[in-house]
């Protein structure tokens, strides 16, 4: 039985603290007053002196030429005025988006390790479903990491509301925003699903469809340990609840994708989402799935998993990498084709301001998982696979970023401390939660009818 180390403990609540002092200063330096916005500005070369230089020449003694100028210099004073405002309302607008990067950043985080874990609850439901006969050595490690799913998606929504009532308008979410829903009758027309008690009661029957199904498969996986032979009547209990809470998380999977991440766009919407988000989900699950596997392995324990099992989970990476560059190609060319403003609005502003990060992640997601992952040999390398791994989870970390930062901080966006704070925070948590709960239980189940299929796991 796997056995959580001081060491890991600690390692975990140094990074958990280290992520604490990151958010902090991110929170502490994010609300700048207007004027160190609008010097910020002018030494940018963004802002400030948009001068009217317009001059008059006066010739003494034409009176007719002297009421021009005058009139000139009426105009010149109402220009600066206009202008001046403009600065203002623009300095007021990037003072806006510098306070809600801090809270976007440590949403991002937040929702990238509470995805992990659900598309692990995802993942493993399917092999219950499908009565998968390869993956029963690896049940344990999928129920220890699906074990954050319920602290994590608290989190989520906790930032996300929080983020409205905590200061002044640094919302993630402007449809939150009374005084921008009043001037806004795109939003005010959506107003009926896009509201915060809504929200959170959707919220809340999301978590607590997934968080029962997951207490009560891991309760019949470790109640069938303890069966008498031949005795599968929790695992026949699992295999009917995996089947029926799959009908429940793709429904509710699209919707809170629409909730928790597109509205933040609230003007736009596509079709395709809530699978585009599915994919990233799938492949960051079961790519932690393989990176766990390798390090209990290392460690000596889940001796009967072998590299055909490894190789089966890089497939799955590789597989699931070419369903998402699927996804967001369909859904990128079809806006781009189409080029209906409203629609393509989405995309240009992420190109614009996003360009490195947007375009980045498409090489993090798709090529390298193509080119490392193609060789059949190369899945059986553990080193390899958590080579690829970790360029496939920066990669997703970039997909979420770029879906909520566009929408928050704008172009006042870097990937900086507030950001590593956030992920330091949430990925110490993470581990901590995961690692304890694998030490709650054997990490090999017993009297699973497909347990020997699984031991003798060939390809």
């Amino acid at each position: 039985m796997y056995t959580i180390s001081n060491r890991l403990k600690t390692f975990s609540i140094i990074l958990i603290v280290l992520g604490v002092l990151g958010v902090a200063y991110g929170f502490m330096t994010s609300h700048k007053s207007l004027e160190e916005v609008k010097t910020m500005l002018a030494q940018d070369g963004h802002g400030g002196g948009h001068e009217a230089t317009t001059e008059a020449h006066v010739v003494a003694g034409d009176n007719e030429h002297a009421d021009n100028t005058h009139d000139a210099n009426a105009h010149d004073a109402t220009a600066d005025v206009e202008h001046g405002s403009h600065d203002d309302e623009h300095a007021a607008h990037v003072q806006e988006r510098l306070a809600k990067r801090p809270w976007s950043a440590l949403y991002v985080a937040a929702f990238f390790f509470m995805m992990i874990a659900l598309g692990v609850l995802a993942f493993y439901a399917v092999n219950v479903a499908a009565q998968a006969g390869w993956s029963p050595l690896l049940n344990r490690v999928m129920e220890g990491i699906t074990a954050y799913l319920l602290p994590g998606a608290i989190i989520v929504v906790a930032i996300a509301v929080g983020s409205h009532y905590i200061g002044h308008h640094n919302e993630i979410f402007i449809w939150m925003n009374p005084e921008v829903v009043a001037d806004d009758k795109l939003i005010q027309n959506k107003s009926g699903y896009l509201n915060i008690p809504w929200f959170i009661i959707r919220a809340v029957i999301f978590i607590a469809g997934w968080v029962a199904y997951r207490h009560f498969a891991r309760k019949f996986s470790i109640a069938q340990d303890t069966a008498e032979p031949g005795d599968n009547r929790n695992f026949k209990k699992a295999f009917r609840i995996a089947a029926a809470f799959l009908v429940f998380f793709i429904y509710t999977e699209s919707i809170m994708s629409w909730d928790w991440i597109m509205s933040v766009d609230p003007h736009w919407f596509s079709t395709l989402f809530g699978w585009y988000v599915l994919a990233g989900m799938l492949v960051s699950g079961v790519t932690v799935i393989a990176m766990v596997t390798i390090f209990l392995k290392s460690l000596g324990h889940l001796p009967l998993v072998n590299d055909s099992h490894i190789h089966d989970l890089a497939k799955y990476m590789f597989g699931f990498s070419v369903l998402w560059t699927y996804l967001w190609f369909s859904q990128f060319m079809l806006i781009w084709y189409a080029n209906i403003p409203e629609e393509v609005t989405y995309f240009v502003t992420r190109i614009e301001d996003y360009k490195l990060p947007f375009f980045g992640m498409l090489i993090l997601n798709f090529l390298f998982p193509l080119l490392i992952l193609m060789n059949s040999d190369y899945k059986r390398i553990p080193w390899f696979v958590i080579m690829c791994g970790v360029l496939i989870l920066v990669g997703h970390y970039i997909d979420i970023f770029v879906m909520i930062m566009p929408a928050t901080a704008g172009d006042q966006w870097f990937i900086g401390i507030p950001e590593i704070g956030s992920i330091l925070l949430f990925g110490g948590l993470f581990l901590l939660v995961v690692f304890s709960s694998l030490a709650k239980a054997p990490l090999t189940v017993k009297n699973n009818p497909f347990l020997k299929e699984s031991e003798h796991f060939h390809y």
